[in-house]
């Protein structure tokens, strides 16, 4: 069984991340849930440059349409709001969102990189209360730029021990180094494998034990085949996951990593939840 707790729908710049790719990489590959976030929540571009008004949407407007994938396939694909704390702040319509869907939301989806705003910056402090209501995990880019160093995630961690907070790709661009220690440090602080070399994720479980790292993918960030292989055609980083990670872990490590630890943090069961 795999959950991926890291997947995108929508477009942005220069992605066009459509469901139905979700959907056919799921059946191709095998997975057997994945939790969605759209990328028409980024506020701000690679370069740090502000998404022009004009092109911008509502945060509740894409929060309606990430339920409502979920809605259609809840077997399959669970809801994770992206939010907007640059430009926006949550409403009560927001609020109510959640609260009508709670049974296909299963966490909030930071990106720091994309809002450049820090997961310790106080404008996030209204989106934390709503994820300690309604115990949603969040999940945050980390890497690249400096408010989604990893270390920022640790503090929003160590300041809100009632949430549980994810480091998905454990500092990207880097050796993975500062994130893996941080893991260490505290017990509501979890990484994610997405663009994370195995031997890191090995690393980590060899230091901190699986339970602290969820696999996740960017899928499909590489296309509808973004498991099989990247935009140039050479083998996909998750190919590793799938088959030689197998043999360099455990069989309990291997399924906390690719389903168990998902299930029991999103709560997450296949064919819906409990």
């Amino acid at each position: 069984m795999i959950i991926d707790t890291h997947v995108h729908i929508g477009k942005m710049i220069n992605f066009d991340l459509k469901e139905e790719d979700v959907l056919y990489s799921m059946e191709r590959y095998g997975i057997d849930f994945s939790l969605v976030s759209d990328i028409e929540g980024a506020e701000c571009d690679h370069k740090g440059r502000k998404i022009p008004r004009i092109l911008r949407k509502k945060q509740n407007e894409i929060l309606k349409k990430t339920i409502r994938f979920a809605r259609e396939h809840p077997d399959k694909i669970g809801a994770a709001p992206w939010v907007k704390p640059l430009f926006e702040q949550p409403d009560d319509e927001f609020v109510r969102l959640i609260q009508e869907n709670r049974d296909v939301i299963y966490g909030m989806k930071l990106h720091p990189f994309h809002s450049k705003v820090a997961p310790d910056d106080e404008r996030l402090k209204a989106y934390y209360k709503i994820a300690a209501e309604y115990a949603l995990p969040v999940v945050s880019h980390t890497g690249g730029r400096e408010e989604a160093m990893s270390i920022h995630l640790y503090n929003a961690a160590k300041q809100h021990p009632e949430l549980n907070f994810v480091m998905v790709h454990m500092d990207l661009g880097t050796d993975n180094q500062q994130a893996i220690e941080l893991l260490g440090k505290l017990p509501n602080l979890y990484g994610d494998t997405t663009w994370v070399p195995v031997k890191s994720t090995v690393q980590a479980i060899e230091k901190w034990g699986s339970e602290k790292i969820l696999f996740g993918s960017d899928n499909p960030i590489d296309g509808k085949d973004t498991y099989l292989h990247n935009r140039t055609g050479d083998r996909s980083l998750y190919q590793e996951y799938f088959h030689e990670f197998r043999e360099l872990v455990s069989g309990e490590d291997y399924d906390n990593v690719m389903y168990k630890n998902a299930e029991r943090l999103f709560g997450i069961r296949i064919g819906g939840k409990p």
